[in-house]
């Protein structure tokens, strides 16, 4: 259903979109043309930087694509020249330079939406396309609201001071207004959390496809970890703004994984050789540059690097010891480590819960911070407390009912996210599921609480 949804709003959008694709070579430009017109994007190409940017003054674009090494103007200096005079637009960059620090320069000049290794993937690239599309119209929507909310409080004041006879009134209308911008913030809020699940789901569908029989499917595996990352953060006392950055540093902690390749990603940390851990630990730091021009997950992508840091100065990337590890990434750290050790991507042994636990308290204070260890221990045993508590029920799509809630996550057998845990159906939402399950071969499973049956 997600996909499906997804697909027909990007369809509809892409009438009104246009893309400018920058390069100096002009078989890449053919390339990318034959990719992107099937989509139904309106699309402009230019062969250098220059061009490019007479084009920009010329003609609006909602997101640029450009090559990085180009003759004159290289594609960061060209996307940093576009970002100051038209910010508006998206920006995506090909580079084929290995260098970490070279490509990280490009991104904090150009303020990139996203940058992608050539030779790409026309999958990737499509996709990356449509999320930078989808991001920007999220941003598009919230300057709406917050000019709706602008004139709105002018209006007001202007009634108000001419109008003394009215205060009760306008108050009230006021009231109203306001109440109805928390709850599109919200909803905007909401859509953009569920964004960043979205994608944090197809990086777990990435790394399932390449994973050895000996390992289990990873599919679910980062929503849970988030999910305990959160928990055990509200217990600990973390503020609720670094709550947030939590929830989307637990969502993306392997988005660094993208740039590694398929070979690496086959074998258990445990099971590289030296070189093969240099490479695989490198991936913190990708993790890190990958969100560098989003400013809303700056700090996340900080607790990013830092969650494969180990108390005692022996993890990577940067061996930083106790107190230096921000808070969120030692917490990150316990339940994601805890999770692996149950599915097998620890080690070649799957641990029991009980193994599992025994493994954490060994480790405190070495891999990790005892009191999150205490912390966490005690989360698990009252979730086992409560789970024997609540009478949970699982049904097939015949018997859902409007106003019933989903205890877990409604997930495809393929592992892709349709609708996340806590979310509550309604009559709508139940005809469009039956819409799906008349298109696949297989039917879903709902877990509900049984006192909303």
């Amino acid at each position: 259903m997600n996909e499906t949804t997804f697909s027909k709003k990007s369809d509809t959008r892409s009438i009104k979109t246009t893309l400018l694709l920058v390069d100096d070579e002009s078989n890449i430009l053919s390339s990318l043309k034959r990719l992107f017109h099937p989509l139904g994007y309106h699309i402009h190409t230019a062969t250098s930087g220059a061009e490019g940017l007479d084009l920009l003054a010329r003609k609006p674009v909602d997101l640029i694509v450009s090559d990085m090494r180009m003759p004159e103007m290289d594609g960061a200096e060209f996307l940093e020249k576009a970002a100051k005079k038209w910010p508006d637009s998206m920006r995506i960059l090909l580079t084929g330079y290995a260098d970490l620090g070279s490509i990280i320069a490009a991104v904090n000049q150009g303020k990139i939406y996203r940058y992608i290794s050539k030779p790409w993937q026309d999958h990737e690239l499509t996709l990356a396309v449509q999320q930078a599309l989808e991001l920007k119209q999220l941003e598009d929507d919230k300057k709406q609201l917050e000019t709706l909310t602008r004139r709105q409080n002018e209006k007001l004041t202007e009634l108000n001071a001419s109008l003394e006879a009215k205060v009760a009134a306008r108050t009230s209308e006021l009231r109203q207004t306001m109440e109805f911008l928390e709850e599109a913030h919200t909803s905007l809020k909401t859509q953009y959390t569920t964004s960043v699940k979205i994608f944090a789901n197809l990086i777990e569908l990435r790394e399932s496809t390449i994973k050895e029989s000996g390992s289990q499917s990873s599919a679910g595996h980062t929503r849970h970890v988030a999910e305990q990352a959160r928990q055990l953060g509200v217990a600990m006392g973390v503020p609720e703004d670094e709550l947030q950055d939590l929830l989307f540093a637990a969502l993306l902690h392997d988005i660094g994984k993208i740039a590694l390749p398929d070979t690496l990603l086959k074998h258990r940390y445990n099971e590289m050789n030296t070189t093969e851990r240099k490479e695989f630990e490198k991936h913190p730091i990708l993790g890190q540059a990958a969100l560098v021009a989003l400013e809303p997950l700056h700090a996340a992508a900080d607790l990013i690097r830092a969650h494969r840091e180990h108390v005692n100065g022996r993890g990577y990337p940067d061996q930083l010891r106790a107190e230096q590890i921000p808070l969120g990434a030692r917490i990150l750290a316990v339940v994601d480590d805890f999770n692996a050790l149950l599915t097998g991507n620890f080690s070649q042994h799957r641990y029991t819960q009980q193994e599992a636990r025994a493994f954490l308290l060994k480790e405190r204070d070495h891999r990790y911070d005892a009191k999150i260890v205490d912390h966490f221990i005690k989360l698990l045993e009252a979730d086992e407390q409560q789970t024997t508590m609540l009478a949970e029920q699982c049904l097939k799509l015949g018997a859902l009912k409007n106003g019933m809630v989903l205890t877990r996550d409604l997930v495809t057998p393929s592992g892709v996210l349709l609708l996340a845990k806590g979310h509550q159906l309604n009559n709508e939402l139940i005809h469009k599921i039956r819409q799906l399950e008349k298109t696949v071969d297989y039917d879903l499973l709902f877990y509900i609480y049984n006192h909303l049956a």
